[in-house]
C-alpha cells in the first residue's frame, strides 16, 4: 500500500508553492486499471453509487507492450489533505477487494497559470 499521507501532503504543498488557489474546488481524479474489463466495470458501478463521476474505460498500452483498461473516478472538492487521504485509502481498499489496481490520484493547478496536472506516477518519476 502506498503512503497516501506523504504523497498527498507533498502534492498539496507543491500545488500551493506553485501558486495554485488554496480556496478553489479541485477536480480529484482517482486512477484504476486492470486487464479484465469486467472487473473494472463492476468497480466503476460501485464507485458511481458512492457518488463519483466515472469516466469511460479506455484501453492503454504500456511501454513493455502489455495493455490494460483504465478509468478515473472523479470528485470535485476542496484541497483538504485529510479528506483526500481518506478517499485514497478507501478507494485503494475497494480496488483491492475487486482485484483491480488503484494507481493513485491526481489533480490540476487552479489559478491564472496554464493548467498543470499533479499526480502519482511511480513508473517514471517525472510528475509530482
Amino acid at each position: 500500500m502506498e503512503n497516501w499521507q506523504d504523497f498527498t501532503n507533498d502534492t498539496i504543498a507543491a500545488l500551493l508553492e506553485d501558486g495554485s488557489d488554496p480556496d478553489a474546488l479541485y477536480t480529484i481524479e482517482h486512477h484504476f486499471y486492470d486487464k479484465d474489463f469486467a472487473k473494472l466495470e463492476k468497480l466503476a458501478v460501485e464507485l458511481f453509487k458512492l457518488g463519483y463521476e466515472v469516466t469511460d474505460a479506455e484501453e492503454v498500452e504500456f511501454e513493455d507492450g502489455d495493455s490494460a483498461w483504465v478509468f478515473d473516478a472523479i470528485r470535485e472538492q476542496p484541497l483538504d489533505a485529510a479528506s483526500i487521504i481518506a478517499d485514497a485509502i478507501k478507494l485503494e481498499a475497494l480496488a483491492h477487494k475487486n482485484k483491480v489496481e488503484y494507481d493513485g490520484w491526481g489533480t490540476y493547478f487552479e489559478g491564472d497559470e496554464d493548467d498543470e496536472e499533479y499526480e502519482d506516477d511511480d513508473e517514471d518519476g517525472d510528475e509530482a
